[in-house]
């Protein structure tokens, strides 16, 4: 599957740190924080070995295989950043009543940037 240039992310794509009102409190992920972590520093192990096949001359069909378990990798890491937000972020705002409208709005097009890939 190749991406254009609309699909990849840029730095302005990205907010950064404290331009959204949900930079004040705590994230949906913080109690897992040290798993996901460790978790994001596999995938990047994974990301290594890839370049390393690459410097190696490794034949493409098992570079190939490596970056299919690597997207996975980094979807498995999306999902379960996504249900965390469900569970944390929507649902505070659900329970409030302050921002559901925002929150669910924000999820939406989260999933659908999650299913474009």
């Amino acid at each position: 599957m190749t991406t254009t240039e609309a699909d990849q992310v840029t730095p302005e794509a990205v907010p950064a740190v404290g331009q959204a009102d949900h930079e004040h409190g705590v994230h949906g992920y913080h109690k897992q924080k040290d798993e996901h972590l460790k978790r994001l520093r596999r995938i990047e192990g994974q990301i290594r070995g890839l370049q390393r096949m690459v410097d190696e001359d490794v034949y493409c069909i098992d570079i190939l295989t490596q970056v299919s378990a690597s997207t996975k990798a980094l979807q498995s890491f999306a999902l379960q950043l996504l249900e965390e937000h469900l569970r944390h972020c929507v649902a505070d705002a659900a329970a409030t009543g302050e921002g559901i409208d925002a929150k669910v709005e924000e999820a939406t097009k989260a999933i659908a940037r999650m299913m474009r890939t």
